[in-house]
């Protein structure tokens, strides 16, 4: 390391920014993101679907080859050594230092040093992916950050050989992790080999050169044309949604403070933009943030079964765009990278305390699991607040936790062809048998999934033992044959007495 790097190129700063980037997730027992429980409880089913029979009667699981098994394969060994829920946070923990690590790794390597605002982009580690839950594209997404500067490096040195035989394999790990990472490690290092071939070549000929370094990349495309990856396919553009992504791209508890963290992003970034006199993007960096806006704008809201889709590029290119600004200026370098460090340092303070209210309630709506019957079938209906209202107690998928506490089923368990490997049993509790059946929106929402009173009054006796609510005030019967049995405020319990039973 050289003596005259500044304090925010060193190695100890980005080893101070990981460890603080892992920080807010220290303190609930499970990261408190939205979809997590109901991936805890699909991974509990892969791991003990042949040693429960309550497992067998309520779940199928067949393992197949699919681009979305992330943090499934991480889990799976680490959960037989020291528990699921302890595998399952350790592996989660990972993925924002991880994507320090990764924004930092690929400024060295496109400039040689670390841009004195490539901190501010850090808490995007956090940004709204992330919070939802969406934690095997945010493993596959980091993992591809890490692969794109090893990409960046070996072509710089003129490694071509060794850089292809090391990404052969690499690519089919990242598509494994998930498709959109290996999808957006292929786009972006593309860009990557064009800026660099480019100086020296005319630009088709950078463009076709680019291209066949990038074929060692394309494997997985046997796996996804052979039809394992599935047979889905949901199409929508959202050009509102989109939009207000980038007000979103921050989105967390608190919606005037979120806001305005993302509004000083894009405003940093228009004034380089405009001040070009002290401040300016690098080339290759800027090409791969210009990549990453492009993949975002093209982008639907729904593609292959997968939902905000678009949304997911756009935290990672408004961090590669951060970390691609110079500072020509030396005098104002310095302050540059103090604000940034200290935008970083606010955000991981206020989302060390949002997770910590986030995780309240849900332990708090988790506290029925202990009442559930071992093996019982539960219908969950969870009061959800309308996508736009900013903040929720992230109750959506709490059910999971009933799953892997309880071998229960419950109707929360997503269920596309070729995502995931899960699939419920009890055709008859049809429609209230999988994801989003369990998600009950105001009527004044701009999404309409399940009808409380028409699930209370059309729901399966023969299938449901029980009945679980959030977010629902208690009463002692939902229905004539649906008796309250036990309640805490945010979640309460209802047995199910169907006449069939009652005659026995």
């Amino acid at each position: 390391m050289s003596g005259n790097q500044s304090w925010w190129q060193t190695r100890w700063f980005v080893a101070i920014a990981m460890f603080a980037s892992i920080v807010p997730l220290l303190w609930p027992a499970m990261p408190p993101l939205t979809d997590l429980p109901g991936h805890v409880g699909r991974y509990h089913v892969a791991l003990d679907l042949a040693s429960s029979p309550d497992l067998q009667r309520h779940w199928t699981y067949q393992w197949g080859l699919i681009g979305n098994l992330g943090v499934d394969l991480a889990v799976m060994p680490l959960a037989r050594l020291i528990g699921l829920e302890p595998a399952v946070k350790l592996v989660v923990m990972a993925i924002p230092p991880l994507f320090v690590l990764g924004i930092a790794r690929l400024s060295r390597a496109a400039t040689g040093t670390i841009s004195p605002a490539a901190a501010f982009g850090f808490p995007l580690a956090y940004g709204f992916a992330f919070q939802l839950g969406f934690v095997n594209f945010m493993l596959a997404a980091v993992l591809a950050l890490n692969a794109l500067a090893s990409w960046i490096s070996l072509g710089k040195s003129g490694r071509i050989g060794l850089r292809t035989a090391l990404f052969i394999p690499t690519s089919c790990v990242l598509w494994l992790a998930h498709s959109f990472g290996w999808g957006m490690l292929g786009l972006l290092a593309f860009a990557a080999d064009i800026q660099r071939l480019r100086p020296a070549r005319s630009w088709p000929s950078a463009i076709l050169l680019a291209g066949f370094h990038c074929v060692p990349l394309a494997l997985p495309m046997v796996a996804m044309l052979s039809g394992a990856a599935g047979s889905e396919h949901s199409f929508e553009y959202d050009w509102t949604a989109k939009a207000g992504w980038v007000a979103e791209m921050l989105r967390e508890r608190w919606r005037l403070y979120d806001i305005g963290c993302a509004i000083l992003l894009v405003f940093l970034l228009w004034t380089v933009v405009r001040d070009r006199r002290r401040l300016t993007f690098d080339p290759v960096l800027g090409v791969l943030a210009l990549a990453g806006f492009a993949i975002f704008l093209a982008l639907p809201r729904l593609l292959l079964g997968g939902a905000y889709v678009d949304m997911r590029m756009l935290g990672i290119a408004v961090a590669l765009a951060l970390a691609a600004i110079r500072v020509t200026d030396q005098r104002l370098a310095p302050r540059v990278a103090l604000a940034a460090t200290a935008f970083f340092a606010l955000r991981t303070i206020t989302s060390t305390i949002a997770m910590v209210l986030f995780g309240q309630d849900q332990r708090a709506a988790q506290a029925v699991v202990d009442h559930i019957p071992r093996g019982a079938a539960v219908l969950v209906l969870v009061n959800e607040p309308c996508s736009w209202q900013w903040s929720s107690h992230r109750l959506a998928h709490i059910d999971g936790l009933a799953i892997a506490r309880r071998d229960a089923f419950t109707n929360g368990q997503w269920a596309l062809g070729g995502q995931q490997l899960i699939s419920p049993r009890h055709p008859e509790a049809d429609p209230y048998r999988a994801d989003p059946s369990q998600l009950v929106y105001p009527g004044y929402c701009e999404y309409r999934t399940t009808i409380l009173g028409k699930a209370l009054r059309d729901f399966d006796r023969g299938t449901y033992d029980y009945v679980w609510t959030m977010d629902y005030p208690a009463r002692p019967r939902l229905a004539r044959d649906v008796r309250l049995v036990w309640n805490n405020g945010t979640s309460a319990l209802y047995g199910v007495d169907p006449p069939r039973r009652q005659m026995r």
